[in-house]
């Protein structure tokens, strides 16, 4: 896949200090007021209130993600529809951003490395929002994570992973683990691949990816600091469960958002 890029990382931007100035507030009163508002709202009385065909709790994390990715600067344009139900939503990883990005469209509980459990915030709102963790390297985590994936999937609730298995550097896509796959072959459901694109024509992509030896504090806060930029999201056309393979799956499912990237 190849990708226009904006100039890597501007090492001076004199708009960046304002930006921080006019940002950090806006982030500070969301997560003082709406975090608590959204916490208040994820329980199991909401979950049975529907607003316009949609839980409660899930229209409150999606409200919640879309006013962070704004606050961060961020334009949301969705393309496609996401299926309803039980599914596996399968997109590229950029960065962390990119749960907030699909939770602004979407409710989905998701698959990550166990290590997010422990950042700031957004691990706990993973933790919250229904986030499976998978310690890598792990088998009896790995099976314990496809459990997990069938039971929700089985239970008519949507999962999203991101099948490169780890974050990149934006400029590329992976090749897709076809054993993450399995959840969806089992609970007979179809996995749609979601392309996630950060900036025109997915310029930005290696902009938003974490920079070498950068860790999540550190990427957080300069994304902070970004011009602002488009977010687009994806939903493509879904690859039905396939007995035969999950190889073909995972295959497929890659081949659309590479194409979807190069649009």
């Amino acid at each position: 896949m190849s990708v226009i890029t904006e100039a890597t990382r501007p090492s001076r931007d004199w708009r960046r200090p304002l930006r921080y100035l006019w940002r950090f507030p806006f982030l500070v009163l969301h997560l003082l007021v709406g975090l608590p508002i959204t916490l208040l709202l994820i329980n199991p009385i909401s979950a049975r209130i529907e607003v316009r065909g949609e839980r409660l709790d899930h229209l409150a994390v999606r409200l919640w993600s879309g006013m962070l990715m704004r606050i961060f600067g961020f334009r949301l344009r969705r393309y496609g529809t996401p299926l309803p139900g039980a599914v596996m939503f399968v997109a590229n990883h950029v960065s962390w951003i990119d749960i907030e990005l699909m939770h602004s469209q979407r409710m989905m509980g998701f698959v990550a490395k166990a290590e997010i459990a422990r950042w700031p915030l957004v691990g706990w709102l993973a933790s919250r929002g229904g986030t499976i963790y998978h310690h890598r390297g792990n088998n009896d985590s790995l099976h314990g994570v496809m459990h997990q994936m069938v039971q929700r999937l089985e239970q008519g609730l949507s999962v999203g992973v991101f099948p490169e298995g780890r974050t990149t550097r934006g400029d590329a896509i992976a090749t897709f683990h076809a054993r993450i796959f399995q959840p969806a072959v089992l609970a007979g459901v179809p996995a749609q691949p979601v392309a996630l694109k950060y900036g025109l024509r997915g310029s930005a992509q290696t902009i938003i990816a974490f920079g070498e030896r950068e860790n999540f504090f550190q990427n957080f806060v300069r994304l902070l600091g970004e011009p602002g930029r488009v977010a687009e999201v994806h939903f493509l056309e879904p690859v039905a469960a396939s007995e035969d393979g999950r190889r073909r799956m995972a295959d497929t499912c890659r081949e659309r958002i590479i194409a979807a990237m190069a649009g």
